[in-house]
C-alpha cells in the first residue's frame, strides 16, 4: 500500500511541477503586464515551494517506512536507496533554489545584491529543473516496486 501511495504522490508532484513550469508561469507572462505577471508567478512559486517541502518530507517518510517493513519481513533493505535519495535531492533544490535564492533575487532587483538578477534567476531555474527531473525520476521508478 505504501509503495503505491509513494508512486501516486511522486506522479502528482511531478505533474504539479510540469504544470507550474509549462502552463502557469508562461501563461501569466503572456496575458498580464510584466509587473503583475511577476507578482503572480512569485506567489505560484511560493505555493509550489511549500507543497514541495511537504511532499518531499512525506515521500521520505514513506520510503523509510517501506524500508523498515522490508527489514521486518526478512528482506534486505538498503539504507540509502534511489527512492530516498531523489526526494532528498528535490528538497535540497527547493531549499536552495527558492528559500536560498529568493531573498538574493529581491536584493538584486533593488540593486543591492551580490549577483545580477539574471544570474540568480538562471540558478533558480537550474535548481527547479533538477528538482523536476528528480521528482519525475522518482515517479518513474516507484511503480516498479509497487507492481
Amino acid at each position: 500500500m505504501f509503495a503505491r501511495l509513494q508512486a501516486l504522490l511522486a506522479a502528482l508532484w511531478g505533474g504539479f511541477l510540469l504544470c507550474v513550469a509549462f502552463a502557469a508561469a508562461p501563461s501569466a507572462f503572456a496575458v498580464l503586464e510584466r509587473a503583475q505577471a511577476g507578482a503572480f508567478v512569485a506567489r505560484v512559486f511560493a505555493i509550489e515551494a511549500q507543497v514541495s517541502l511537504a511532499l518531499g518530507l512525506v515521500l521520505m517518510m514513506i520510503e523509510r517506512r517501506i524500508a523498515r517493513d522490508t527489514l521486518e519481513g526478512g528482506g534486505v533493505s538498503q539504507q540509502f536507496s534511489a527512492r530516498l535519495l531523489l526526494p532528498v535531492v528535490a528538497l535540497f533544490c527547493t531549499i536552495a533554489g527558492y528559500y536560498g535564492l529568493q531573498p538574493l533575487m529581491a536584493d538584486a532587483k533593488a540593486g543591492a545584491g551580490v549577483a545580477s538578477f539574471a544570474a540568480l534567476h538562471g540558478a533558480s531555474l537550474a535548481f527547479f529543473g533538477v528538482k523536476g527531473l528528480a521528482v519525475l525520476a522518482l515517479a518513474w521508478i516507484s511503480p516498479r516496486r509497487s507492481s
